[in-house]
């Protein structure tokens, strides 16, 4: 794994890494493959990132939007993390829709809707039953529990490790989520991480012993590449 943790001066310093981190993740997806495939995250940090990406010219039509997650709420929902990356950033662009690939939350059952997400994972990747298909740039959050995407602190979602995706718990909210080894399998892994609240989670998921079950982003160890952005207010004590 090649993991780089930069600490940024602020929140508006973090966003325009990201910013110019996913650009250079574009060129060289389309340039190596003929597309460029990203997972979004939910959250208030990775919005201005969203916005930014809104301002962008690129070529939409070889870009592909994906969700690591997404609360069990309608589309047009005020808490749905795939409204807010349309009123931010997708709306605002001429980005086909088909090339836009939501976690289906009007399904009755949120397993059904996980297998469903999973099969079209398949299809857009043309990945088998089992394997673990590598998203070209995954972009995670951090709670101050340190959960990440929808997996919380000892929940039954930390334990699924042969589907793409499952269902994860916060207290009875329900959610669909990205399994940690299918987040591993990316090509790139990152981070956005404001605030001073995330200071003690960081504490532990950077420490040399901690439980995975207890601070779940200690899960996220891709084969690949691991970018950690942090600001000030998150970072300061983390020695790089």
């Amino acid at each position: 794994m090649n993991q780089k943790v930069e600490v940024l001066p602020d929140k508006n310093a973090l966003v325009e890494r990201a910013l110019s981190l996913i650009l250079s993740k574009v060129d060289d997806a389309i340039q190596q493959r003929g597309r460029f495939t990203i997972a979004l995250s939910g959250g208030s940090t990775p919005k201005p990132l969203y916005e930014a990406l809104g301002k962008q010219q690129l070529p939409w039509d070889k870009i592909h939007v994906l969700w690591g997650d997404e609360r069990y709420v309608a589309a047009n929902h005020a808490d749905s993390n795939q409204l807010m990356a349309r009123n931010a950033w997708l709306d605002k662009v001429d980005i086909p829709p088909a090339n836009i690939h939501a976690m289906p939350t009007d399904v009755a059952e949120p397993a059904q809707a996980a297998q469903l997400y999973e099969q079209d994972l398949q299809k857009l990747f043309n990945s088998a039953p089992g394997e673990f298909p590598a998203i070209d740039v995954i972009l995670l959050g951090m709670g101050d529990d340190a959960h990440t995407a929808s997996l919380f602190p000892n929940t039954e979602a930390l334990k699924v490790t042969d589907r793409l995706v499952t269902v994860g718990n916060k207290d009875s909210s329900v959610r669909l989520t990205f399994t940690y080894p299918f987040i591993n399998a990316a090509e790139c892994v990152i981070f956005l991480v404001a605030g001073e609240n995330k200071r003690p989670a960081l504490a532990e998921v950077f420490a040399p012993n901690a439980s995975s079950t207890t601070y779940p982003s200690r899960l996220i160890q891709p084969q690949k590449q691991l970018w950690w952005l942090l600001d000030e207010a998150a970072g300061a004590e983390i020695k790089v």
